[in-house]
């Protein structure tokens, strides 16, 4: 009788234990999920790890597409900055496709369209969008690493078979009978096979452990599919239907896994911990994983497609959040995607979607535009701010603008460029060979009868002046054929003269006043007509002399066009 009451006490504490965890988590739940709801539409304010965003951008390696945004553009914009504003996701499928998305520009019209109308409805359908949402935070992350990297080392496991196994359970049960026919020799037995079997399965297991993290996540992808596919969506009712395919498909694979997902190890809870023990005694999950391993290697393109499927639906939910978060406006671009589409750009209240307070500019341009102007006047943003928004105008179908009209665009950039000190390359060098890959691009474009847009920021400034304006000139003439729009900056106003059949001139000005220097930051017609480099050397307290000296020299030669030694 005592010991049926001990047995009472003991499951009445494990069952007040478990459901003061389940309602724990339940309340943690809800009070995370209303905070994901509330966040829609506002920044993001998530902290990434050092190295997290190598492991986000697996699904983009994964995905190779012609004219995706190389690393030397992508660095020259900051987009690691715009995608952490950006990124609201739930999930690593959410994290890793919005990753891709921004850099694999679209060039489908009905591609663009078919993502266009899943960011609107769930822009304008808020349940569907909680839903949706709901069911991508139970989906999750991975940890540290991608799916995609525990994937590619699957065959580093080898032909793993659960013989070894089936015959360590069988004798361990024979030394459980063996405890009938003699108890001490059965005692000494059965623990030398306890012993045995727990040793043997921490070897095998730490050997299969962080698989068996993304053997979770893949479970957890087909439950959310699973649970997607049973809800009446009518904004993803296309990716429903695969979603519910694919899943049909892992039946296999949930058979195998339900041992492996039952429970995470070590979590403390009591139910948990004897499992554990089952787990290391008859090597349930090894062999559990091995059948599941059987299943995962002919399931990849399952696999792929729902993370896939998942990502272009968490992504839609993103921008839609991400529209919202704009509170200088945005819109929608006009994009032409026909091969003899009319040469012209045109952008009105443009600005850069990383800075706040930031200043409106529009252009509009059938050809290349040259912006000329002084020292930290506004060139270089401009620059990044048209490359942004051309970016993102065929990437998420939304431009940090009042209007945008171009054609569909391959877009390419030098402009944050810097000595490769490993590979032993002057700046010059790392320079000509950035510019090199824009021009083989713009062949490639003219043979193809698409556009380049491309964008260059002071080129060739790594040699003499003289080399650069000629070999400048030559450069940006070929930057500026039919099928090319070449948006460039520089200090070197002899170009202005040298390409003005070819650009179009803009400028930026500076204002000094009362020994003060403002920027407007607003872009204006023609080439630039002042210089700062001089008078901010005197706002900052240089001495007189070297002042009037330099202002001499430049003035001596803008007049003869030679420079004089002032000490002649």
């Amino acid at each position: 009788m005592d010991y049926i009451i001990l047995v009472g006490v003991l499951v009445l504490f494990i069952a007040l234990f478990m459901g003061s965890e389940y309602v724990s988590n339940r309340k943690y739940q809800k009070k995370y999920l209303e905070k994901i709801y509330q966040s829609y539409g506002v920044t993001s304010e998530r902290n990434y790890k050092a190295g997290e965003l190598e492991h986000i951008a697996m699904y983009y390696l994964k995905h190779s597409a012609p004219h995706q945004i190389d690393d030397i553009t992508w660095n020259d914009l900051d987009m690691d900055s715009l995608y952490k504003k950006m990124n609201t996701s739930c999930s690593a499928a959410g994290d890793e496709y919005l990753y891709y998305r921004l850099r694999t520009p679209i060039y489908d019209k009905s591609e663009i369209e078919h993502m266009e109308s899943r960011i609107g409805y769930f822009m304008e359908h808020e349940k569907e969008r909680h839903d949706v949402q709901k069911m991508l935070l139970s989906l999750g992350r991975t940890g540290k690493y991608s799916i995609y990297e525990y994937l590619d080392n699957l065959d580093t496991l080898g032909e793993r078979r659960n013989a070894g196994y089936f015959v360590s359970i069988i004798l361990l049960i024979a030394c459980v009978g063996l405890m009938f026919v003699s108890l001490p020799i059965g005692m000494v037995a059965l623990l030398g096979m306890l012993c045995h079997n727990m040793v043997g399965y921490y070897k095998e297991y730490k050997q299969i452990d962080p698989y068996i993290t993304s053997f979770r996540y893949i479970n957890r992808l087909i439950d959310s599919a699973q649970q997607l596919g049973r809800r009446e969506i009518a904004g993803i009712a296309e990716e429903q239907k695969r979603l519910r395919d694919c899943s049909r498909q892992m039946k296999g694979f949930v058979r195998n896994t339900y041992l492996i997902v039952f429970t995470e190890k070590g979590n403390g809870n009591p139910l948990g911990v004897l499992m554990d023990y089952l787990r290391m005694i008859f090597y349930l999950d090894l062999i559990q994983f091995n059948n599941a391993l059987r299943a995962v290697r002919g399931h990849m393109s399952q696999i792929d497609e729902m993370i896939t499927l998942f990502g272009q639906i968490e992504t839609a939910v993103v921008i839609g959040s991400y529209r919202n978060s704009l509170t200088d406006g945005y819109c929608i671009p006009e994009l032409h995607y026909e091969r003899d589409a009319g040469r012209h750009i045109e952008i009105e209240d443009l600005y850069h979607p990383l800075l706040t307070n930031a200043v409106k500019n529009s252009v509009s341009t059938d050809k290349g535009v040259l912006i000329t102007g002084s020292n930290a006047s506004g060139k270089s943003t401009f620059l990044r701010a048209v490359a942004i928004c051309s970016l993102l105008a065929q990437t998420t179908h939304t431009c940090p603008a009042e209007r945008y009209e171009a054609p569909s665009l391959r877009i390419y950039s030098s402009m944050s460029l810097k000595d490769d000190l490993l590979g032993g390359q002057s700046y010059y060098m790392v320079e000509i060979r950035s510019i090199k890959r824009i021009l083989e691009q713009v062949q490639q474009a003219e043979k193809e009868r698409c556009y380049v847009l491309c964008f260059v920021d002071e080129v060739l400034r790594g040699t003499n002046t003289v080399e650069r304006i000629a070999a400048s000139t030559q450069i940006m003439r070929m930057l500026s054929v039919e099928h090319a729009f070449c948006f460039a900056a520089t200090h070197d106003v002899e170009l202005t003269k040298l390409l003005e059949k070819e650009y179009n001139n803009f400028h930026f000005e500076e204002r000094i006043e009362e020994d003060d220097i403002f920027f407007p930051y607003k872009l204006l017609k023609g080439p630039a007509t002042t210089r700062n480099a001089i008078a901010l050397l005197k706002m900052l307290g240089y001495d007189a002399r070297i002042i009037t000296e330099a202002e001499q020299m430049a003035e001596r030669f803008l007049e003869s066009g030679n420079w004089q030694n002032n000490s002649q």
